[in-house]
């Protein structure tokens, strides 16, 4: 998967990342010129006695060291700047990413692995540059110094690192090669922990009804025990190379060490020498370990970086043609021409053949049985998804011809499966119109039943709701929903089953003011109670992807078998007026 959309943080934060650089290469320099001074300190001060050298030379080394660290908090600070800046820009611009995909682009990567993405493959990405700033620089540059400082000392011992440095490469070839495979199933398995809480956390009263602890338990330890076994493996790799690197290193200092020894008593090294070579040999080692840390570092950042660039790279599945077709006010006409629709690439038609017209200010209902493809049918017209085949159009526009702002501005739904956003009430309310007064909020709230239990409560309608709504009832939630919805003053308003969770008696006072409400409304409903759309201009009884009977209750009564077994099922063969 291609990284390219790394390109433009690059040249965003370079100037910053050079200076970064800059710091590290004037710290690492004052670590490689010290083991030097200090060998000098040991063959020409203290050898000699002569303290005003040792002093000097000792000054010269304080007023290094302190400069060092004066560049290291520097670049401390530079680098966590950008790492912190980097962070977040790349998480704002996957999210916006991600609100910009199609529903049908959301259900292939599933909500559990976005949020994984979002957080933990997002973090793993800001450590990296937290850590290539402060140590992926400087390991190689203390280490490719170190030897070459060690070469001016003495060429014939410096073979001694020379030789040691590509057996650790290999070393760390053979780390990366292997462990690249094992931290990419690691971000894999944390999707699946994601996954098991998120959906307990949102299906937390059904384990409770049903007294599901064990099972919900199981799920969560099936999936936890597999992150914590390919982790597991991870670490150990991980454990084996790190030491052998350490090994390999420190059997380079001990041979440093045993043919310096020869040296000094043939006389051909001094011993300040000696203990300058062990300290380079030290700082290879320190290089190397920072080089297999931040390679460790690596290895899981091109794992979160190459799921986080499969979203990039991912084109919505649904576009806006080119050209697209403007317009301000909608009248709310909406005409199905022979529609056809499925999900993905499943082989069965969830929709065959819809052929239906709704003018602007009439109500359509929409009945039939559960799978019978009314919420899939509704769906089509905010283009959450796209038809396969046929046409949808609003006042003789295709929506495909029409821009998502555009369209979605004209309609307004409540869903089957009512949210609501942490705030309160009137945040919840106003969520269809950010400018709207308290006094339309509260109209709409009175049209939608919610202001009577609204004004019950302390705060009234700055009472602040828990996550979804969760200390409200179902039907409570309903009816702000509905009043959100209507606070949009829609041309198109699609209801779908938006009061399965309300009385019979309120489900008709919300009608009769829905009516008063949007007269030049399209009203699109979805129920299951006959007696919900039994008033409506146009009715729509689906089955099992088609449409089985069209037209007004009377006529369906006579014409659609399927409509009068729903009717006898529900009101019994002599059946019950609900209407206005």
């Amino acid at each position: 998967m291609g990284l390219g959309y790394l390109k433009k943080y690059l040249i965003r934060y370079r100037k910053q990342f050079l200076i970064a650089i800059t710091f590290i290469g004037l710290e690492t320099a004052g670590d490689l010129i010290q083991p030097t001074i200090m060998s000098k300190i040991i063959d020409n001060g203290v050898k000699r006695g002569d303290m005003d050298y040792v002093l000097k030379l000792g000054g010269l080394m304080f007023l290094i060291t302190a400069l060092g660290a004066s560049f290291a908090i520097i670049r401390n600070i530079v680098s966590s700047r950008v790492s912190q800046s980097f962070g977040a820009d790349l998480r704002e611009d996957l999210y916006i990413k991600i609100q910009n995909l199609s529903l049908e682009n959301i259900d292939e990567f599933q909500d559990a692995s976005l949020i994984t993405r979002l957080t933990n493959d997002v973090n793993q990405m800001q450590n990296f540059a937290h850590g290539s700033m402060r140590i992926f620089v400087k390991a190689p540059i203390l280490g490719i110094g170190a030897v070459i400082m060690a070469f001016i000392l003495n060429p014939k011992v410096a073979l001694i690192p020379l030789i040691i440095v590509p057996i650790v490469g290999v070393i760390i070839s053979l780390n990366l090669k292997i462990s690249y495979p094992i931290f990419t199933r690691i971000q894999r398995a944390l999707d699946k922990v994601n996954g098991v809480m998120r959906e307990y956390l949102a299906g937390i009263r059904v384990v409770k009804a049903f007294n599901r602890f064990d099972y919900e338990k199981g799920r969560f330890r099936k999936v936890n025990e597999g992150l914590k076994d390919i982790t597991l493996k991870g670490m150990r790799v991980i454990a084996v190379f790190n030491p052998t690197v350490a090994l390999t290193v420190n059997i380079g200092i001990v041979l440093v060490l045993w043919l310096g020894g020869i040296r000094v008593n043939t006389g051909n090294m001094e011993v300040g020498k000696i203990m300058a070579f062990v300290n380079y040999m030290t700082q290879v080692l320190h290089s190397l370990v920072l080089m297999t840390r931040i390679l460790n570092m690596l290895i899981r950042a091109k794992a979160s970086s190459e799921r986080i660039g499969e979203i990039f790279a991912t084109e919505p599945s649904m576009i806006v043609k080119e050209n697209p077709i403007e317009f301000d006010e909608g009248k709310g006409q909406v005409e199905f021409e022979s529609v056809y629709f499925k999900y993905g690439n499943n082989g069965r038609w969830v929709l065959e053949d819809i052929n239906f017209t709704i003018n602007p200010g009439e109500t359509l209902a929409i009945i039939g049985s559960t799978g019978s493809g009314k919420s899939s049918l509704v769906k089509l017209i905010p283009r959450f998804y796209d038809v396969v085949e046929g046409s949808i159009k609003i006042d003789n526009v295709d929506v495909r011809h029409m821009k998502f702002d555009d369209l979605r501005e004209k309609i307004s739904i409540v869903p089957q499966k009512v949210l609501l956003f942490t705030g309160t009430i009137k945040d919840n309310i106003k969520w269809g119109d950010k400018d709207a007064t308290d006094e339309d909020v509260e109209e709409v709230a009175k049209i939608a039943e919610a202001h009577d239990f609204i004004t019950t409560f302390n705060e009234g309608y700055n009472t602040y709701l828990g996550q979804g709504g969760v200390n409200l009832t179902g039907g409570q939630k309903q009816r702000i929903s509905i009043a959100r919805a209507l606070i949009k003053k829609p041309s198109i308003l699609i209801l779908d089953d938006s009061t399965s969770a309300v009385d019979l008696i309120t489900e008709r006072k919300i009608r009769n003011k829905l009516k008063a409400y949007l007269k030049s409304t399209t009203t699109i409903l979805i129920a299951q109670r006959i007696t919900s759309v039994m008033d409506a201009d146009k009715i729509l009884v689906l089955d099992k992807g088609k449409i089985v009977g069209q037209g007004k209750h009377e006529e369906l009564m006579e014409s659609c078998q399927v409509y009068r077994d729903i009717y006898i099922s529900q009101l019994g063969k002599e059946g019950v007026s609900f209407g206005s």
